[in-house]
């Protein structure tokens, strides 16, 4: 015996005896009422590839353009409340910087008198030391004077 060249007949052959099987075990034994779920489950196979579903074409574009509707309204409506936020968040912001600025300025201002203070403080010091050194200075040349002319006879 010869094979044959291909095996998608036996395939096929086999596919639909398993088919008919399952149809007339589930229709309990009887060939009409198998028949007519084969009718059923075709019908329900071919409208699927159609498109003639419920949810397809005219209805199906609605459906979309409602859904987008409401995508694009939840956009717009979380964009204008990030907007409002970032508007908070930029007042708050503007308001710390101004706050930031004044005190930046009062320290500036409360160093710079420090500073001017300390100079004056520094020069009437310095003022003072030099004043109390040349005291000390002429008091001490003053002695010395008086005991170099005493040695010639001119002093005390």
């Amino acid at each position: 015996m010869s094979r044959p060249k291909s095996r998608i007949p036996l395939i096929l052959g086999l596919t639909v005896a398993g088919a008919g099987g399952y149809y007339l075990y589930a229709a309990g034994g009887d060939p009409k009422v198998a028949q007519k779920k084969v009718e059923h489950d075709a019908a329900s196979a071919s409208a699927k590839l159609r498109g003639d579903l419920p949810s397809s074409g005219k209805e199906a574009q609605k459906q979309g353009e409602e859904l987008s509707k409401k995508a694009g309204a939840a956009i717009d409506s979380t964009v204008g409340d990030v907007r409002a936020k970032l508007d908070q968040a930029d007042a708050k912001v503007s308001a710390k910087l101004h706050e930031a600025d004044g005190k930046f300025q009062q320290l500036k201002a409360d160093g710079s008198k420090q500073l001017d203070q300390a100079r004056k403080d520094t020069a009437r010091e310095l003022k003072d030391s030099a004043d109390s050194f040349d005291k000390t200075v002429e008091k001490k040349a003053a002695e010395a004077k008086s005991g170099i002319s005493s040695w010639f006879g001119f002093g005390k």
